[in-house]
């Protein structure tokens, strides 16, 4: 069993992976728009070019997306997608990139069990935290 978070986006999910795969390292296999599948005579002419399924690949997990339809979005709420980085460096070049224009709910600090733990709403309104543990047994 393999489980995969799937984001909703208000018609910025293009944008929202694009990022999330540069900052990330993440090598993008899907981003699939509405035009030319069934659900295109479903969403507005100018809905065509938003996402009805993306996925992608980040260190061997999968993240997927797509972009919510026009009155179908929701504010995430309850969870957030987790990230656990090997280096400071690394956590504090991710934090920096992701939270930049968004709302850091707990900036990025040394706690008891991390090196480095951080959490944020990004731009695009998905929440994240970001962990770098004090030792591999605690990630």
């Amino acid at each position: 069993m393999k489980v995969n978070p799937y984001l909703f986006f208000e018609g910025n999910c293009r944008e929202a992976f694009q990022l999330y795969a540069k900052v990330l390292g993440a090598t993008i296999e899907a981003m699939m728009p509405h035009a030319g599948t069934p659900a295109e005579q479903d969403v507005p002419a100018d809905w065509a070019d938003k996402i009805i399924h993306a996925s992608m690949v980040i260190d061997g997990q999968r993240l997927m997306a797509s972009d919510a339809p026009p009155g179908r979005s929701q504010k995430p709420q309850g969870f957030y997608v987790s990230l656990q980085v090997a280096t400071i460096e690394e956590a504090e070049r991710i934090f920096g990139e992701l939270s930049s224009g968004g709302k850091i709910t707990m900036p990025l600090t040394e706690t008891f069990w991390a090196q480095r733990f951080g959490m944020f709403v990004d731009r695009f309104g998905t929440p994240w935290m970001l962990n770098c543990p004090a030792n591999s047994s605690t990630a």
